[in-house]
Formats: structure tokens, C-alpha cells, sequence
């Protein structure tokens, strides 16, 4: 990868060091194990530093090729997935989500307890395609413990199902958790969104993916889990728990993209690099387009990243992380109030970020794209993605 001098693009060589600096200290204090960090402005890569290690156990350093699970860095993948069918004219935002998956055409809305256990309505509008891009479709997602709802999504055992076709089958047989449309709640309806793609393309949507985003774009480190040959590669991951040391995570959510597998989550599923992330992120900042190949058009890239979701409905918090300033578009967040977001980011840059801290954001003003990458898990709120975003906004000088 050709590296330009920051001056080059209009950063500054001396403030960017700060970004070193912090991330040290952060492997240093023990916050995490190892940070990736790349920034991209016009095309050019002007900033990509290495801190710590891929496998602290194993002594392996991290590097550009650690392979890293991107969680919900999927969601903006199955989102433009979701679009280039809208683009074919093979489904509107509008459409019930009933008419490509029968089985939610019966699902009843939590309306409260009641004297036999909860109280079930009828849907007051049918669930549309537009909620399942934007967190309104009534859905949850099982790590929360605010509803009862919640809990019957944790006794579903949805990853357990042997494919998404089950897992979606189990999620439409469980109550929603308000009208569709009333409130925003992160949940699994990117999960459903990915099963729409499939019944749709009539392809798996490991194939879909493959065929139609991967390919074309030289993705060839991406997918739903980490060839045998490469699990040399693949980083280790930790948590922090109440406060204690970093300990390595032994989990089935964390192992099971050690082998190959039939259950393909579009909200949360997909493996890879930070070269493979950049080629997606490009082809945002390239509104659509990269080396020639386009997989959007810029007018529909356009409309997702738009906020979409009412800012009555649109919380300040997810999962504990304050987001104040935000929006939500079609599978991406945006900055609607720079003052508000903390960060001196333009107006229109859109991002999303996965479970294990990793981030990503496209500024189409300054033409900048930032990845961030670690393996991660807390059970507090840990503000390095903000660190990161200020820390390169504060080098940009022209």
C-alpha cells in the first residue's frame, strides 16, 4: 500500500503523531491488546500505524494483514446489498416485509402486561423495508433487559439456527417490541434485511455477497468465516469485565468464524482486513464506484445516507454509547449537528462501528475515510472511536 506524506492531502505530519501517542498509551494502560489505524483523504493513504499485538498469547504483533470480526461493520455492507436490488426494481422502501417473508404477515406487537402475562396487539401498518434499514421495525436484538421481549429473544437461541431462513422464521414468531415505526431500536432487522436479499436474489447471501460486493471489489479477505489456512492471521480477542485485566474471550459468538457455517448474519457475521474494509469504504467516498466497477448509484448512495429516522424517535444512546448529534440513514449513522456530535466533523459524514470496537467513517466534504480496528469487548461505554475522529480532524490543516 503506497503511503503520501500527510502535507501532501493537507494534513500535518507533527499533529498526526498525537494520534501514535494516544493509541500507546492506550495499549500501554491496558486498555486493549492491539489497535490498527488508517486514515485515506483524495484517494491517498496518508496515515496507517500498527500498536500492540494481533495475539498477545502467541506473541503475534498485528499488522496489515490480521484478520478481525467487524460485527455490525457487516450492517452497512448488507445495507448497500439491500439497495443495488432496490436499484434493480426488485423491491421498494415502502414495501410490507410481509410480501417477501410471509411469516411476519401474523406477528403480534407487545402492547403490556396483562393478568396472563403480556397483552398482544395487532401491527397498526405493516412492517416496511424502510424499517429494517433504520431500527424502527419493532425488532430487538437480545442484549438488552429493559422488556420481557428481550428475554424471549435470548430463549430463542437465534444463532443457533442452522441458517438465516430459521433464524428469521424464530425472530417473526416473537412479539415486536412497539408499532413499526414509532421508535428507533438497534436489533437484529439487518439480520432480516439479509434474508430479504436472499429470497429476493434467489442467492445465499454468502453468494450474494461474494458475487455481486467481494469480487468486484477485490474483497478477497471477506466473508462469514476465516479460511483454515489463514487462522494464523486471525486476531485474538479480549474483554474487560468490571474493571479487571484484559483476559482473552472464549466464547461461541467470538470462535465460531474458526470454521465454515450455513447461518450467514447480515447484521453482524462478516471477517476481514483493514485493506479489504478500505476497498468498501472507498467505493463510498467514490459515491458508488472504485477502479472502474460501480455497485451504486451516487443518488442512491445519496438517499442512504440522508437521515431517515425522526429525531423524536432517534435516542441518545445505544447500548450506553452517547450519540448526541446523530442521525440514521439506510444502515448508516451521519452527523446532523456538528456542535451537538463533539467531534469538528462536517455535516454528512456517515459511519458505523462492530461490537469489538472496530469503526469506520466517510467524510464527503473533506473526502477523508478513517478505519479503525482492535478485538474488544467491554461491558462500559470506551470513547477511543471519538478519541480517533478528533485526533485526526485536529491535524487537518487545508
Amino acid at each position: 500500500m503506497n503511503i503520501v506524506t500527510p502535507e501532501s492531502v493537507g494534513f500535518s505530519s507533527e499533529r498526526l503523531k498525537r494520534i501514535d501517542r494516544h493509541m500507546q498509551r492506550e495499549i500501554d494502560k491496558g486498555h486493549t491488546v492491539g489497535i490498527s489505524t488508517l486514515l485515506m483523504r483524495r484517494g491517498e493513504v496518508f496515515h496507517n500505524a500498527f500498536f500492540g499485538w494481533q495475539d498477545r498469547e502467541a506473541e503475534r504483533p498485528i499488522n496489515m494483514e490480521t484478520i478481525f470480526r467487524i460485527y455490525s461493520m457487516t450492517k452497512p455492507i448488507t445495507s448497500v446489498a439491500a439497495m443495488m436490488l432496490y436499484e434493480e426494481g426488485l423491491l421498494l422502501l415502502e414495501d410490507p416485509v410481509a410480501d417477501f417473508l410471509p411469516e411476519f404477515a401474523d406477528t403480534k406487537v407487545f402492547a403490556g402486561p396483562d393478568h396472563i402475562g403480556m397483552k398482544l396487539v395487532e401491527q397498526e401498518r405493516p412492517m416496511m423495508i424502510r424499517d429494517l434499514f433504520t431500527h424502527t421495525a419493532g425488532l430487538g436484538y437480545g442484549f438488552y433487559q429493559d422488556t420481557p421481549i428481550e428475554d424471549l429473544y435470548r430463549e430463542a437461541d437465534l444463532h443457533a439456527a442452522p441458517d438465516l431462513a430459521e433464524m428469521v422464521r424464530r425472530i417473526a414468531s416473537l412479539p415486536l417490541l412497539y408499532q413499526p415505526g414509532t421508535q428507533w431500536r438497534y436489533s437484529m432487522a439487518t439480520d432480516v434485511l439479509g434474508r430479504v436479499i436472499e429470497v429476493v436474489s434467489g442467492q445465499s447471501l454468502d453468494e450474494f455477497f461474494r458475487e455481486r460486493i467481494f469480487a468486484p471489489l477485490g474483497m478477497t479477505e471477506t466473508g462469514f468465516w476465516v479460511p483454515e489456512e489463514s487462522l494464523d492471521r486471525f486476531a485474538a480477542i479480549y474483554q474487560i469485565e468490571k474493571g479487571g485485566p484484559l483476559t482473552p474471550v472464549n466464547l461461541p459468538m467470538t470462535n465460531h468464524f474458526k470454521r465454515a457455517r450455513s447461518l450467514f448474519s447480515g447484521g453482524g457475521g462478516l471477517i476481514s482486513t483493514l485493506p479489504d474494509y478500505l476497498r468498501f469504504a472507498q467505493m463510498l467516498l467514490n459515491r458508488g464506484e472504485l477502479d472502474g466497477v460501480r455497485l451504486i448509484g451516487p443518488k442512491t448512495l445519496a438517499l442512504m445516507t440522508l437521515n431517515h429516522v425522526d429525531e423524536r424517535l432517534f435516542p441518545l444512546a445505544i447500548g450506553g454509547n452517547p450519540m448526541p448529534g446523530s442521525g440514521f440513514g439506510l444502515g448508516f449513522s451521519m452527523v446532523l449537528d456538528t456542535a451537538q456530535y463533539g467531534v469538528p466533523m462536517p455535516l454528512g459524514c456517515y459511519e458505523w462501528s462492530g461490537m469489538a470496537k472496530t469503526t469506520f467513517w466517510v467524510d464527503p466534504v473533506e473526502e477523508i475515510v478513517g478505519i479503525f480496528m482492535t478485538q474488544l469487548l467491554i461491558d462500559r461505554y470506551y470513547p477511543i472511536h471519538q478519541h480517533f475522529k478528533a485526533l485526526t480532524y485536529q491535524a487537518l490543516v487545508e
